[in-house]
């Protein structure tokens, strides 16, 4: 599903050059679950916005489900997002103005489906919120929010979810109802999941975790036993 090579990526800030990324090379398979831990300001978010086709590398490659992103103009790429990828992000991003299934229906109105509000109730439904579909995001809670967020970058069947602190912003007990929620859902459609997360705990229930450090990805011996993780 995607495949890294020699993937480098760099600030300029005044005459300073800040690397973020330094000649990354990683293969992740189809249905695979991958954590991305480490601290605040070592790249991962940036990983992952190389992986969307949201940035652009300095240097190297980026391959998802076949493509080569650096070959995509900005239209391809958006295309690719809308059918291919699904994305969570920590502050959930939903717009105010629409109610949960609105919100959650939106990738598939944007691509003309005219099944896009029943989908996306069916999804909503699997996270919880059947009873909060006309409920706006001002009503929801942060939990609830983050669900809709869920539901909304899965409701297109994306082959690779992408999610960058999805638990970040909520409580300890609630961001654990979220992870189970991510993980199941993630084991049941099949997809390849790329995590990025501080959570340890959470990071460990995928199938491998990587740290990423002075721009390189180091493989993590923290990944739990089988039995600690939500089965396929």
């Amino acid at each position: 599903m995607i495949r890294l090579k020699q993937l480098s990526m760099h600030y300029t800030l005044g005459e300073s050059r800040i690397d973020i990324l330094r000649e990354v090379d990683l293969h992740v398979a189809h249905g695979e679950r991958v954590a991305i831990a480490g601290p605040s300001g070592s790249g991962k978010t940036s990983l992952l916005l190389l992986l969307a086709g949201l940035e652009r590398p300095g240097a190297g490659s980026v391959e998802v489900d076949g493509t080569t992103l650096e070959s995509m103009d900005r239209d391809q790429l958006a295309d690719l997002r809308r059918d291919r990828i699904g994305i969570i992000f920590q502050s959930f991003h939903l717009v105010p103005s629409l109610s949960a299934l609105d919100n959650a229906a939106l990738p598939l109105e944007i691509a003309g489906r005219r099944d896009a509000r029943a989908r996306a109730r069916e999804l909503l439904e699997q996270v919880g919120l059947g009873h909060r579909l006309d409920h706006y995001p001002g009503q929801l809670s942060g939990g609830e929010q983050q669900r809709v967020a869920i539901a909304r970058a899965l409701v297109h069947s994306p082959g690779l979810v992408l999610a960058d602190e999805p638990t970040g912003n909520l409580d300890d007990r609630t961001g654990e109802t979220v992870g189970d929620l991510l993980l199941h859902l993630n084991a049941v459609s099949r997809t390849t999941l790329v995590l990025v997360t501080h959570n340890m705990a959470f990071a460990a229930r995928c199938d491998r975790v990587l740290r990423l450090h002075e721009g390189k990805l180091i493989e993590s011996t923290a990944a739990a036993h089988d039995e600690n993780r939500i089965p396929a």
